[in-house]
């Protein structure tokens, strides 16, 4: 692998987990909603610890000496999250006001879940 197909995925998942996390800032209620309502605690605070938690991951992503570090960071990170995307498509499908297209939406983004944990482990694995 050459060191500019390592870079490409450390800086895409970085521009991705950058983006997110400040979205769980600009529009915190749409987070807040997908955190399981079984969770102790208001869902608000995992949601700015989850987009602290998304920001410090890309950042980590982006500068080459840490970017072994990112990419398992990044792995761990969208393993943790998927059984709050599970639970999240669980309620929409059984919500009968959800529209179908969310439904449909929530349901096709848990298997992105995969290629995202592997380019977090290819960054990983072909970090300088």
């Amino acid at each position: 692998m050459t060191q500019h197909k390592s870079q490409g995925a450390a800086l895409r998942l970085a521009v991705l987990l950058g983006g997110a996390g400040v979205f769980h800032f600009v529009r915190p209620a749409f987070f807040d909603d997908q955190v399981p309502t079984a969770l102790p605690g208001a869902a608000r605070t995992y949601t700015v610890v989850s987009g602290i938690a998304e920001l410090g991951v890309a950042a980590t992503l982006a500068i080459p000496r840490t970017r072994r570090l990112g990419g398992a960071l990044a792995a761990a990170l969208f393993v943790a999250v998927f059984p709050a995307n599970i639970d999240f498509a669980r309620r929409a499908v059984q919500n009968p006001t959800t529209p179908f297209a969310t439904k449909a939406a929530v349901l096709a983004r848990l298997p992105l879940q995969i290629p995202l944990v592997t380019e977090s482990l290819k960054a990983r694995r072909n970090a300088p």
